[in-house]
């Protein structure tokens, strides 16, 4: 009887031991239970808050874009706010577009406004005004007083085309080219400079190319750096002018271009020195036209190749002392390209 009143009692007390460690895993489970929903609705409040973070963060960049750019920038003054700049041709009271020419631009510098724009964005051959962007070059990367020795490539041209008559062996300095190169369009002066900055022509048309993008003549490709007739060697009205444009911005170009004439001292491979003087291509310049009352062509580049045809790019200014940029292309005769040159000036300058 005593066992078993010691069997019972042990069963008893077994009784509230196996109870309390249930209600103790009950009680476990329930905490783990609760953690369990802690650490999701904690894991739900980051994705959330992430997500708001992140909308509001997407839309700040959007009021930032919205508040610092405009349609205007997108258009062209984002690339530059002092350039001219228009995405189809502008029409002028006074001017009829001729569909002979190639292309032909006035822009007014001051206002950065086109005042006239027929077919400012077509294909075309640049003849002589490629030389624009050699100067451009030459000013901007060479010493002017470096003294520059004509090689046998530099002087192999045609007796028909434009040279300044220099002699391999021939030293001048690179600014006497330049003026050569500007006012005589000497295909001779632009190889020597081409060679003297990049050490080939091919060089520095890879340069030419490098410096156009940079300027925004994403319509251009040069072949050489003096504007002899090549299928790859092409430009467009807008693109002459963001290079002139830029030409203009030193004061040497400036000073050059508004020369009649210039006389240079060459030294000749047997050490004897000579003086050519250079004259000026633009008709403005040599005296055989005259702008429109009221304006001054301080000068600029011209051109001229079967396939380009008679062209010109000019600086000038207007009584108010307005500057402007003048193009015309592809002229099927000088006195076509003056009269029209002075057309436009007359009736976009006044």
């Amino acid at each position: 009887m005593k066992g078993n009143h010691y069997s019972d009692n042990r069963r008893r007390r077994r009784k509230p031991i196996y109870v309390k460690k249930r209600r103790r895993r009950k009680r476990t489970s329930t905490v783990i239970a609760v953690l369990l929903i802690c650490l999701i609705l904690i894991a739900g409040a980051g994705a959330v808050g992430f997500f708001i973070l992140q909308e509001y963060s997407k839309d700040h960049i959007r009021q930032y874009e919205f508040a610092s750019y405009n349609k205007k920038q997108y258009t062209g003054e984002l690339f530059a706010e002092d350039l001219c700049v228009a995405s189809e041709d502008v029409s002028l009271d006074g001017v009829e577009a001729d569909p002979g020419f190639h292309g032909e631009g006035l822009f007014n510098i001051a206002d950065s406004q086109i005042k006239y724009g027929y077919k400012l964005f077509d294909k075309l051959y640049p003849a002589s005004t490629t030389k624009v962007m050699t100067a451009y070059l030459a000013l901007k990367y060479g010493n002017l007083d470096d003294v520059v020795t004509m090689s046998a490539t530099s002087t192999n041209f045609n007796w028909d085309e434009s040279t300044c008559g220099l002699s391999a062996g021939d030293s001048l300095t690179l600014y006497d080219l330049i003026c050569g190169l500007l006012l005589q369009s000497g295909n001779d002066c632009a190889a020597a400079i081409a060679e003297h900055i990049s050490g080939s022509q091919e060089a520095f048309a890879e340069l030419m190319n490098t410096e156009a993008k940079q300027l925004g003549a994403t319509g251009t490709h040069f072949v050489n750096p003096h504007g002899l007739h090549d299928e790859n060697h092409y430009t467009t009205t807008y693109d002459l002018y963001l290079m002139f444009n830029e030409a203009l911005k030193d004061q040497a170009f400036l000073d050059i271009i508004s020369m009649n004439s210039y006389t240079a001292k060459v030294t000749s491979a047997d050490g004897t020195s000579y003086t050519p003087t250079w004259q000026a291509t633009n008709y403005y310049s040599a005296g055989e036209a005259a702008p429109p009352d009221g304006i001054h062509v301080y000068g600029g580049k011209t051109g001229t190749t079967d396939q380009a045809g008679n062209c010109v790019i000019l600086y000038e200014k207007n009584t108010a002392g307005e500057p402007y940029i003048s193009v015309i292309m592809g002229a099927s005769d000088k006195p076509l390209l003056y009269e029209e040159m002075n057309e436009l000036l007359d009736a976009g300058m006044k």
